[in-house]
Formats: structure tokens, sequence, C-alpha cells
């Protein structure tokens, strides 16, 4: 945008806002709070929302059209749709598979799709909702990601689907899943909520699946504040997701825009007069889940930090795994092997014969100001939300119902110094030390 002089002089009185309110505060150990996840917020970025909003770009517009492009371009995508949210990606993604465009590939009430028992249940929910049936596999405690093996022996006669999230920025066995679902006439969901960044194999994350999706809530690598993305290199599914995303419309005219195609009232659709508006014929069952231009404006000078924010969080984790190594009563965590994570956080499981429990442990670092977070919701079969669900499960869900009872995790992301890192890793030692646990 070409900034006016009356633009440009509060765009700057802005910045001079900014470094007013920067302040380096002391980290106080037991007094200063030790967040889990959480935003990283910079003067560009302030000066990017004001921009956004000096220009009163509510709506999704040139912002909105610019963020798409280049994060298509970062996760090897050809087509990039942005939502209000990362749970609403993940409902237009599965959602886009029941569309009648795939004509006999389509999802059916009653088909399958293989998930991770253990996760975040707006990997599950879109299941449901969409009248499918959730096939669950359990997960390796290590990783916290299931694997191939599990998904290959979960596929059944009605299984039509595969949908999984990389778990806390590790990656799953994306290329060998992938794989399965070329080879079985399967679709991959790829949930990248937690793993943007991350690489498994040499190639990014996100770029596996037939759809992948994104969360921009403030917890994850980059931030709109809320927000989240559905990419995929099919054009035909990016249509469909982009039909579902805009009411289910069939016209394509960005708001404010009208006649794009030069046949706005030449039209026949479903049993419609001829020449019915092309801007009111609907051909999906859709919703309103866009995002707005100042959500993308915040995007795209958050995205200008990726990188720099991976480099953040893998450091913090090799920190907490170096501090945290031979320390007994606990099982650390492992990257997939053949991948490079972009950490969402450090997850640990407490040994189930360790002479302490979770809660214990959660507890005496929450009293020094350490925040914790669980395994997200653990089994998801054992909430009450989906005991009366149709399912099935795969196989056993142990080591899904040890992460229910014994995981938890710490924060890695860049906002966290080497000093609240380490304070961190001291305080887990003077536990488990105390209560007298020995290596084996």
């Amino acid at each position: 945008m070409e900034t006016s002089d009356e633009a440009a002089a509060v765009l700057d009185a802005v910045r001079a806002y900014h470094r007013s309110r920067r302040t380096e505060r002391e980290f106080v150990p037991g007094v200063t709070e030790i967040w889990p996840s959480g935003a990283v917020l910079d003067e560009d970025d302030r000066v990017a929302l004001a921009e956004a909003a000096l220009d009163m770009r509510i709506a999704a517009g040139r912002s909105a059209r610019r963020f798409e492009s280049v994060f298509a371009r970062k996760l090897r995508r050809r087509k990039a749709h942005l939502t209000n949210s990362g749970s609403s990606a993940n409902l237009l993604a599965l959602s886009s598979l029941t569309s009648h465009l795939l004509e006999d590939d389509r999802l059916r009430p009653g088909d399958e799709v293989v998930t991770v028992a253990a996760g975040f249940p707006t990997t599950v929910n879109p299941i449901l909702q969409n009248g499918l049936v959730p096939v669950f596999v359990d997960i390796e405690l290590r990783t916290y990601n299931t694997t191939a093996e599990r998904v290959e022996r979960a596929i059944g006669p009605r299984t039509r689907a595969i949908m999984i999230a990389h778990a806390l920025g590790n990656p799953f066995q994306a290329r060998e899943i992938a794989q399965i679902a070329e080879d079985r006439g399967l679709f991959l969901v790829e949930d990248n909520c937690d793993a943007v960044g991350s690489y498994y194999d040499g190639q990014v994350t996100g770029s596996f699946g037939d759809l992948s999706t994104v969360s921009f809530y403030p917890a994850h690598h980059i931030t709109m504040g809320e927000g989240g993305c559905v990419l995929t290199s099919n054009l035909m599914l990016a249509r469909v997701v982009e039909s579902m995303r805009d009411w289910g419309r069939d016209c394509w005219c960005e708001p404010g825009e009208s006649d794009t195609c030069r046949k706005r009232f030449s039209y026949q659709l479903g049993t419609l007069p001829q020449g019915y508006d092309h801007k009111y014929t609907f051909s999906h069952v859709g919703y309103n889940l866009k995002g707005t231009d100042l959500q993308a404006a915040l995007g795209l000078s958050q995205l200008e930090k990726l990188d720099s924010f991976g480099e953040a969080r893998r450091r913090n984790w090799r920190r907490m795994r170096e501090g945290l190594d031979g320390v007994p009563g606990l099982i650390l965590p492992e990257a997939t092997p053949g991948s490079d994570p972009s950490w969402f956080g450090f997850v640990l499981t407490v040994d189930p014969e360790a002479p302490f429990g979770r809660a214990e442990l959660v507890q005496f670092l929450e009293s020094r100001r350490i925040g914790t977070r669980l395994l997200f919701a653990g089994n998801l079969t054992r909430h009450p939300a989906y005991l009366d669900r149709p399912h099935r499960v795969a196989e056993n869900l142990d080591n899904s119902d040890i992460a229910t009872d014994q995981t938890f995790w710490t924060g890695v992301y860049p906002g966290l110094t080497d000093e609240m890192i380490d304070y961190v890793v001291s305080s887990i030692t003077e536990f488990v030390k105390e209560r007298g646990a020995v290596a084996p």
C-alpha cells in the first residue's frame, strides 16, 4: 500500500508506542511465570495490524490473498485457503472429501477414517460431524505418534481416509503413511496445526497429504490471534474447500467483486431457472469460515519470523533434553526417526514404576509458576463426548491410556530464555531427587 504522510506519521507513532511499552523484565525463579506456550509479537507485528486498520481492511482482502499465496509456496502446496481457526480448517478439509464433485470417490456416512486416539479433539470431531466413523489407533510413547504399521493394520473394508496430526511438532511417518493411502486408494488429511516448519524425510510437513491444515492460534508456531488454513495441490479439492468456506456458494468472486467469470447471469445449475444469479447459487452445504485482512496482515508479519521461531524451539527443546538426560523416573521424548521437528512442546511421561505420579510432579511445577499441559485429551475414547458415538478401536490403546494417566508437557516456545529452561530442568531434577527415584 502507498502510505500517505498522515498514515506514515501514525505508524511512526505506533513504533514509538511499542518501544515505550517494551520493558526487559528480570526473571525471578518461582515468581515469574513460565508459560507452556504463547505468541511472540514484536514492533513489526504491531505496525502490520495498525496499517491494516488504517486502511479499514476489515474483511478478507489483499492481505488475505497475499498470505495464502506466500504460505502455499512455503509449504510446497499449490493452494492455501485462510480460515477463522485451525478447527475450522480441519472441518473444511475433511468435509471437502464428501463433495459430490468427487463422484464415486466421495466419502459417505458410515465410511471409516483412521485417526489417533491420543490427541486434540478437533482432528476427530469433523469425522463425526460428517457422519463418518473414526477408527482409533494407538501411539508410541517416546514420539507420541502412531506408526505406519498400526495405520495399515487398522484399515478395513469400509475405510476411506486417514486423518492424523503431527504430535507436538514431532512428525508422524508421513511418507510411509501417504504411500499406504496411495496404495489403498485412501485420502490422507495431514493435521499440521502443531508442526509448521517441521520436516520429515527432508520434506516439510503439511506437504504429504491430499489436504493439510494449520492453526494460527497464539499457542502455535506463528499467530494471527485466531485463524487457520487449508492447503492442497489438488485444484478440485481447493475449489471445494473455497466453496464450503464461503457459505457453500458456487461463485468464486472475491468480496466486493462481481462477474469475474463473465457469466454471472448465464448459468443453469440444479433446478434453478436459467440465468439465476451465480453469486447466490450454492453447490455445497457450507459455512462462513473466512479469515480477515487484519488477521492476514499479522500473519504476513509473523511468517517472516517462522524460521527463526523454529530455530528457537529446536534450541530450547535440545537444552531441555540434554538437561534431563539420565534423570530417573521419566520417559524422555524422541524425534521420529528421519525427522527434524519444530517442537511445539517438551513432552514427558512419568514411568509407571516411578515412586511418584504425574499429578505430584505437575503440582510441584505449577507451584513454582512453571506452566504445564497434558497431552491434550489423552485417550479420546474415554471422554464423555465420545462414549456413545460410533467408532471402532483397531487394537488396544495401552499407550494412549498411559499418556492419559502419566504424560504432560512444558514449553519450548521462542519467548522462553535459557534461564527459564534451566529453571524448569533444575526443578524437575530436584523433585525427582527428593522423591527418591533411582536410575535403573
